[in-house]
């Protein structure tokens, strides 16, 4: 019994080296064939296009401006020497808003700016005005009574004038020197009436300036207090139409909410987008924006929703680049015009935008990495069938390039270089002559 126990436990500790030593072996022949993977890539014969692709936003190709609070044209603000002329030309805050995607009629709230600022200056110009009126009140009263004398005045002047004329009738049977007297006080008398109404034509031409001129000043005011009234009246911001409100975005890409400043010269603070016209804006860089053309075909997909897709064309490209955060190359502003309407889309949407530059039908390609070149600048690739093989390659797009000769569909070609590339037999000689020809057009 106890030599079996010895015999079982032999076989056993035999069994696990075996099965130890196969591990090891197995482990080996792992390890050593995993820096020999070899990828290959098919050369294929299909459609091919060269794109340009870059993600973009959607926008309305169509929208109503919702603007903060405007003057009317010719108005003056009450300037009286400078004052609060001034105010058109200062930032106002928006206290508050709806929030964004709202669907409002027009007519409905859509934002209050803070007035607080203005309130006050309304409130001073008010107390102006106030006092503006009581003195052209007091000007009234004043002249009326002053009139009102200097007419008693030549009144009682015409009187003395007569009494005069009078005493000098009865003199004339007095002395000459006392009829000469007579003469000489009627005389004076009459130059007195004359002195006075001419002193009388000359104060109501002054008292009518005073009061023409304070008149004015009340004019003034009261446009002042008008304008203010009316300019603080769009504070509260009232929808022009009905639709979705959007928040009018900043060149710096953030967006106007409640906290944020609008200035005089643009006073828009959103926007009611027509979602019938959709345009996606992207931006293409320096380098590839002279292929892109007007009118060129777009593949678009929309982030939002994966399962489907849309086209467009290329609606509008930028004249000048911009240099936007993050990016180290000029940028230029390309508007692409999505094809029919969804009412899924909405603006601030992200979208993958593919603007189709070339296509060309059934052409063989392959990946850009598969393909090599020696000092001589010859290109060629490695075939699974050990053959190192010259191509004639045609145009490329960011993954794949054409070859125009030299590759037949379905050809296993190594995408990264063999380890023993001198085993390879060279193939394609031929071809050395008409691909050093394509160079010298291509620099040409």
């Amino acid at each position: 019994m106890k030599n079996r126990e010895k015999v079982l436990k032999r076989i056993s500790v035999t069994a696990g080296i075996v099965v130890a030593v196969a591990a090891l072996i197995a482990f080996n022949k792992i390890s050593s064939s995993r820096g020999k993977v070899v990828v290959y890539a098919e050369a294929e014969k299909d459609l091919f296009e060269i794109s340009v692709s870059n993600s973009g936003e959607l926008i309305a190709e169509k929208s109503i401006e919702i603007k903060g609070p405007q003057m009317a044209q010719g108005r003056t603000m009450g300037d009286r020497g400078g004052g609060h002329n001034n105010m058109r030309f200062m930032d106002l805050k928006i206290q508050d808003i709806v929030a964004e995607g709202t669907i409002v009629k027009e007519g409905d709230y859509i934002a209050q700016l803070d007035r607080s600022q203005f309130d006050n200056s309304l409130k001073d110009e008010r107390e102006k005005l106030k006092k503006e009126v009581e003195t052209l009140e007091m000007k009234l009263l004043d002249s009326a009574v002053v009139l009102t004398n200097l007419r008693d005045e030549i009144k009682n002047q015409t009187y003395t004038v007569e009494e005069a004329a009078i005493t000098l009738e009865q003199s004339k049977f007095e002395p000459p020197a006392t009829i000469r007297k007579a003469q000489i006080d009627l005389d004076k008398q009459r130059r007195t009436l004359e002195q006075k109404i001419k002193a009388y034509a000359l104060r109501v031409a002054q008292v009518t300036a005073e009061i023409n001129n304070q008149k004015l000043h009340v004019s003034v005011g009261e446009t002042t207090v008008n304008d203010l009234e009316d300019y603080l009246a769009q504070f509260t911001v009232k929808a022009p139409a009905n639709g979705m409100v959007i928040y009018k975005r900043e060149r710096n890409g953030t967006k106007r909410k409640a906290g944020s400043n609008i200035n005089p010269w643009d006073l828009t603070i959103a926007t009611l987008p027509d979602l019938s016209s959709m345009l996606s804006k992207m931006y293409v860089n320096e380098i590839e924006i002279a292929r892109i053309m007007k009118n060129q075909n777009v593949r678009i997909s929309v982030d939002a929703f994966p399962e489907k897709s849309f086209t467009g064309s290329v609606f509008s490209i930028a004249n000048i680049g911009e240099q936007l955060p993050n990016s180290d190359a000029k940028m230029f502003e390309v508007l692409i015009k999505v094809d029919g309407s969804d009412p899924a889309l909405r603006p601030s949407m992200t979208t993958s935008n593919k603007i189709i530059i070339e296509t060309f039908a059934d052409v063989i390609s392959i990946p850009t990495e598969c393909v090599n070149a020696g000092t001589d600048s010859i290109p060629f690739v490695y075939l699974k069938n050990h053959t190192k093989q010259i191509v004639v390659l045609g145009k490329s797009n960011e993954k794949f390039v054409i070859v125009e000769k030299g590759l037949k569909p379905g050809s296993q070609v190594f995408i990264i270089p063999p380890e023993n590339p001198d085993d390879f037999r060279l193939s394609g000689e031929e071809l050395i002559p008409e691909v050093r020809q394509k160079s010298l057009i291509l620099n040409y």
